[in-house]
């Protein structure tokens, strides 16, 4: 990405990313690459933002999963279910070693953010 002269960059939400999140923050870090990640723990590690599905959420629903299965039904019979809450989470002292100014408005529609 340094190479091609990227201006930021988006990790998605996926274990083949995830399993690497301090590397990856360390690098976009190093580069001074603006990037915004689909899971919080990129954000706790030092990275800029993210957006993506509510990991809390997401647990919530797993475990109601495994509440049925376990009350007997088929898991084939389960439906399966989309993310229906997102966060946003901001990290301000990263941004600041960046030089980014982020928008009060983006400030405030904010799921939590990181001083």
């Amino acid at each position: 990405m340094t190479a091609q002269h990227a201006g930021a960059c988006f990790v998605p939400w996926d274990g083949t990313f995830l399993v690497h999140l301090v590397r990856i923050t360390k690098l976009a870090a190093s580069t001074r690459l603006p990037a915004l990640y689909g899971h919080k723990g990129y954000v706790d590690a030092g990275g800029l933002a993210c957006y993506g599905p509510s990991a809390l959420e997401g647990n919530r629903r797993a475990a109601a999963y495994v509440d049925k299965i376990l009350k007997g039904a088929k898991p084939g019979d389960l439906p399966v279910e989309q993310p229906t809450k997102f966060e946003l989470i901001i990290n301000l002292k990263t941004a600041k070693t960046l030089g980014l100014t982020i928008p009060p408005s983006l400030l405030l529609r904010a799921d939590h953010v990181i001083e």
